[in-house]
């Protein structure tokens, strides 16, 4: 049962600690590090927008890999739908001492409400957020966020692969839709993206590569 905006801002209202465990055991931000780390699409001086970011777990990796290969970042935006998620990231930036990540609450159906100047991204990054959109709806979000890429950015998406396991831990668990890799690929084209490259996560995160697609997509 795929749900409303309003449903899903209270579902991760009430079971965020849930998420932060469900993410843990299956070594989400570990995984999500060791795939930026090893990426091309890292490199000095980056533009970056987490789109959907829940509090925080992907912009916490980009940090972790840009730091492990001795690069800075220009600026890092976040936006996401629910506000005690983005609550719960300020809280983590502040006690991490991150003082360059700006956030935002916003529906990525909706992006005329991110400030003007959130735009001429190198890369967008989004992780288990777009599955919570209607499938119809998915390459018009593809659209609006390629509007907001640099001549020569770049989009990666994690989201969730059509398998059994992922019927119950997605499906069920989490109300969340699933995708094969065909739809993907037809969405992407028709937001507008050239080419969609399908990505892996390293070897150990055998889990991910069974539950999730990563495609890596330029504008």
């Amino acid at each position: 049962m795929l749900l409303s905006r309003s449903a899903i801002q209270e579902l991760y209202t009430k079971r965020i600690d849930r998420y932060g465990s469900f993410i843990a055991a299956f070594q989400s931000p570990q995984g999500m590090q060791a795939l930026l780390q090893r990426s091309h699409l890292l490199r000095a001086g980056l533009r970056v927008l987490d789109a959907g970011c829940g509090f925080g777990m992907v912009t916490f990796a980009l940090l972790e890999a840009l730091r492990g290969r001795n690069l800075d970042y220009e600026t890092i935006h976040a936006f996401d739908l629910t506000p005690a998620m983005l609550a719960r990231f300020h809280s983590e930036l502040e006690i991490c001492g991150v003082t360059r990540v700006q956030l935002q609450q916003a529906d990525v159906l909706a992006l005329e409400t991110l400030p003007p100047s959130w735009t001429d991204y190198d890369l967008i990054l989004s992780a288990s957020m777009l599955e919570y959109l209607p499938k119809q709806d998915f390459p018009r979000a593809l659209a609006g966020l390629r509007a907001r890429l640099a001549l020569d950015g770049h989009i990666l998406v994690m989201i969730t692969r059509k398998t059994p396991e992922t019927k119950v831990l997605i499906d069920w668990w989490w109300h969340a839709e699933r995708y094969t890799k065909n739809e993907l690929l037809r969405a992407f084209d028709e937001g507008g993206f050239r080419t969609p490259v399908f990505r892996r996560f390293p070897w150990r995160y055998f889990c991910l590569n069974r539950a999730n697609y990563v495609v890596e997509a330029h504008a």
